[in-house]
């Protein structure tokens, strides 16, 4: 994707007919180019932030629709420059009309991403800022919405600026060192420069930490669903989505294959997803089945090991450890069929397996949802962490350039200790502040980046 300074226009409303469209314009051609096919009034003597009442017309004279028209002038606009917003009936075919009238005033269609990109370029917003847009866009929870305001509003910029700011005054120092070398003079306090050095990490860290919890938010926390076959999976499943999603019978091997859904708990978004039964089997294609759900094990961050309440809670908890759960992975007993002893039992039960693995253990009856609002509780409990955090990345790219800062802050630490010459740490303090640069777009970064980071947006933003 190139900048140019000509003027751009696109559809800014979804696809399909609707009460109202919008068309937003954007250049230094909006404003007059609108006057061509607006004769209610001159648009060019308006005041910026107005909005303004009339009919759209040809080259003809022939009325196009009624309209009202948003007047933002340069620099007070989104994108920096002369900016319009057409709001007119929501038909594609009026749209398309008022495009094209637009397109016989020096005005071409916009890529994807094209505002957004003007508005970076612009200096109007940081790239973090502007892939803050893309996220909100397309946010799916209340938590995923949280992570991209926060960021929009520069949260994540702001913090990367004082990194980048104590990384920048370490190098001052280091450069006037080299300026002086010849008089062996030592600006730099060695130890200061170490304490720079741990709390910079000490904030890079968490944020690099921080992205499994981001992307999982983003697209909706993982949650497998697993157990022998009859044990209530696909009961539970539907139980939690509050809908018949999976099949569900008294044959055993019933479900083959993985089947996904999601919910919304508190604000967080779960990827819930049930899987075949764990036994042994002869059967090809349940076999496929099995395998499929013990790599969905190994993908999931909470695992719900749902086992039929009246199995002897030893073997529960033997069958569990074949599960080979990872440290960072959350394991829940659900004890299903609460409904089939006594619930003193069922408690009992409860306490014994939790006590002995160290695991939080619900009994509940999955088919009629009984105790189903603890097993959520639970869940949003191990979840309250991601209340607390003030950033969280959830960007790819902002995670691998945050390992590399993190490692360059390592080379620097070990040039320090072993007194390596100044030239060679100064060398590694560029490359992390580059890597910093680059999240946010402070330094120039391949156009073919910036395609691919804005290409991603949808037409008109």
């Amino acid at each position: 994707m190139m900048y140019n300074d000509d003027t751009i226009v696109a559809v800014a409303s979804p696809a399909g007919m609707g009460a109202i469209s919008v068309i937003r314009i954007s250049g230094k051609n909006a404003i007059d180019a609108c006057n061509q096919i607006f004769p209610a009034k001159d648009l060019s003597k308006v005041v910026s932030h107005t909005i303004h009442y009339g009919h759209i017309i040809n080259d003809k004279k022939e009325i196009i629709d009624e309209v009202m028209i948003s007047v933002f002038r340069a620099p007070k606009s989104f994108t920096t420059e002369d900016s319009i917003e057409i709001s007119c009936h929501g038909s594609p075919f009026i749209c398309q009309q008022i495009i094209e009238e637009l397109g016989k005033h020096q005005v071409r269609l916009a890529q994807p991403g094209e505002f957004s990109m003007r508005a970076f370029l612009n200096g109007r917003i940081d790239l973090t800022q502007a892939e803050a847009i893309a996220d909100l866009i397309a946010v799916n929870s209340e938590k995923s919405k949280q992570i991209a305001l926060h960021q929009l509003r520069g949260g994540f910029s702001s913090e990367l600026s004082k990194m980048r700011t104590e990384l920048i005054d370490f190098a001052a120092l280091l450069e006037l060192e080299l300026d002086f070398s010849e008089e062996d003079v030592e600006f730099a306090d060695r130890k200061k420069i170490l304490n720079i050095l741990n709390e910079l990490q000490h904030k890079i860290r968490p944020l690099i930490q921080s992205f499994k919890l981001g992307n999982a938010i983003k697209n909706g926390i993982p949650v497998a669903i697993v157990g022998k076959p009859n044990s209530g999976k696909s009961t539970l499943l539907n139980a939690l989505l509050n809908e018949e999603r999976a099949i569900v019978s008294d044959i055993a091997g019933t479900t083959r294959d993985t089947i996904e859904d999601t919910i919304q708990i508190d604000g967080i978004l779960y990827r819930f997803i049930d899987t075949a039964g764990l036994r042994n089997t002869e059967d090809t294609i349940e076999h496929a089945g099995i395998e499929r759900a013990k790599q969905k094990i190994k993908e999931a961050s909470i695992i719900l090991f749902v086992a039929d309440i009246n199995e002897p809670y030893k073997n529960i908890i033997e069958e569990a450890k074949q599960l080979d759960i990872q440290e960072h992975q959350e394991l829940i007993f659900v004890l299903n069929k609460i409904d089939t002893i006594s619930s003193c039992d069922g408690y009992d039960i409860e306490e014994a397996i939790s006590t002995l693995t160290h695991s939080k253990a619900i009994a509940l009856a999955a088919k009629d949802k009984t105790h189903l609002d603890k097993l959520k509780n639970i869940l949003t409990s191990f979840s309250s962490s991601i209340a607390q955090e003030d950033t969280i990345i959830n960007n790819i790219r902002h995670y691998e350039s945050l390992k590399m800062v993190d490692v360059c802050i390592d080379e620097i630490r070990d040039g320090v200790n072993q007194t390596i010459s100044n030239e060679l740490i100064a060398l590694d303090l560029r490359r992390a502040l580059q890597y910093i640069g680059e999240i946010t777009g402070e330094v120039e970064i391949d156009r073919d980046i910036l395609g691919n980071i804005f290409g991603k947006f949808c037409i008109g933003k």
